[in-house]
């Protein structure tokens, strides 16, 4: 039984849109509408005087000024979520609808129950945020969630996540690895299993995803790693929903030490579900103009969802002769990067075709140490911008000594 109500606000220039929206919510239980607003101008005072819990906003797409003031009302009250309502489905104006900071987004026409479940997913989502934000976990461990993140394929995410798991796991850290590219996942592959059982058949077991449960899925590697694969099929992606994936997370994070994520190169409901959750966030990044590019966008994005603050840039192929250098790099960015992996195409591609990981055949390899010391970042929890900056203040006779 729901003790307290969602308070909602409605902001739509059309009257009868409004009103629509009125009476769907009036039918559901724990519901409260506070106020509507019609006006953009008004729209952050409104919110500032009312503070609702969830804010839905319908967009007029050419009236560019929407997604300003969502973005305003997001940095302004970040307690307040906003759900934005439009006609427009197209990638770009998701994208749009992140940048500014909401929390979902619908698409017209749709259910009622559609609307509901939307409305108690975000408010859940956020209360988890806040409490979370107010105490200390009530964890069995100081679980470090890392999900490792790419913004295009083939810049070396999966390895990334595989190693790092195995290095972690060779520290006598109990490790889980995920692998949530749902449609194309290899974990499974750079490992070689052949699993029988994964993440999307997990999530057709109900609503109750306990422990016992999630680890009867997670498929013990030699290394102490306990894997969950991605799913055997493309279109089994479509099984596995975000209240899935983040009832899988939460209860790892009782039992295991580091949770490791490996990611597809986009932005969708289950990524975000996962980098909500998160601990650390290793944005993986290669030394080209396009991944440059998409990279700059993705820490756009982040921040915009008050993520920036726990990513830290991995530049994986680090090489002399890539025609870019690192500073110049960083200064497009306006982001240090945090770990270098080198370049070692023969001894990763050898790892793969094998499926053994690099750092248990060829631990003293240059990419193997390199591996190790971006564990040590991720066990001491350092590497973040501003233990960079700070450590760039250092005259440079004392960091090469220290």
């Amino acid at each position: 039984m729901r003790l307290e109500k969602i308070r909602v606000l409605i902001i739509n220039d059309e009257a009868e849109s409004r009103i629509n929206l009125q009476n769907i919510l009036a039918t559901f239980e724990g519901i409260e509408i506070v106020g509507d607003c019609a006006d953009d101008q008004e729209a952050i005072e409104v919110v500032g005087k009312l503070l609702p819990d969830i804010i839905l906003m319908d967009v007029y797409m050419p009236r560019l000024d929407n997604f300003t003031t969502a973005e305003k009302i997001s940095l302004r009250f970040p307690r307040c979520a906003v759900v934005i309502i439009s006609m427009q489905g197209e990638q770009e104006y998701l994208r749009r609808a992140m940048l500014a900071g909401a929390r979902d987004y619908l698409v017209k026409p749709f259910k009622a129950e559609d609307l509901l479940s939307t409305i108690r997913h975000v408010y859940e989502l956020e209360n988890k945020r806040n409490n979370l934000e107010g105490k200390e976990k009530d964890a069995r461990f100081k679980s470090q969630v890392v999900t490792v993140f790419g913004t295009k394929g083939g810049v070396g995410k999966t390895t990334i996540a595989v190693n790092l798991a195995m290095l972690l796991a060779k520290s006598k850290k109990k490790v889980a690895l995920i692998d949530l590219d749902l449609q194309f996942g290899d974990v499974s592959i750079f490992l070689n299993l052949s699993p029988r059982r994964t993440i999307s058949e997990l999530s057709q077991e109900g609503n109750e995803l306990d422990i016992s449960l999630i680890e009867s899925y997670l498929i013990p590697h030699i290394s102490g790693t306990r894997v969950l694969p991605a799913p055997g099929r493309p279109e089994y992606a479509e099984l596995i929903m975000p209240r899935h994936v983040e009832a899988i997370i939460n209860q790892l994070k009782l039992y295991y030490e580091y949770i490791i994520i490996d990611t597809p190169p986009t932005f969708n409901e289950t990524n975000l579900s996962a980098i909500d959750l998160s601990t650390q966030i290793l944005l993986v990044l290669s030394m080209d103009m396009a991944t440059i590019k998409n990279v700059k966008l993705s820490l756009e994005l982040l921040d915009s969802l008050h993520q920036r603050g726990k990513t830290k840039l991995v530049l994986n192929r680090a090489s002399d002769d890539m025609g870019i250098r690192i500073y110049d790099a960083e200064d497009t960015l306006g982001f240090l990067i945090a770990a270098h992996i080198p370049s070692d195409g023969k001894l990763v591609v050898s790892a793969l075709n094998k499926g053994v990981p690099f750092v248990l055949t060829n631990p003293s390899a240059k990419v193997s140490l390199a591996v190790k010391d971006l564990g040590d970042m991720v066990i001491k929890d350092l590497g973040y911008q501003k233990d960079l900056i700070e450590s760039r203040k250092k005259p440079f006779f004392k960091r090469i000594f220290q």
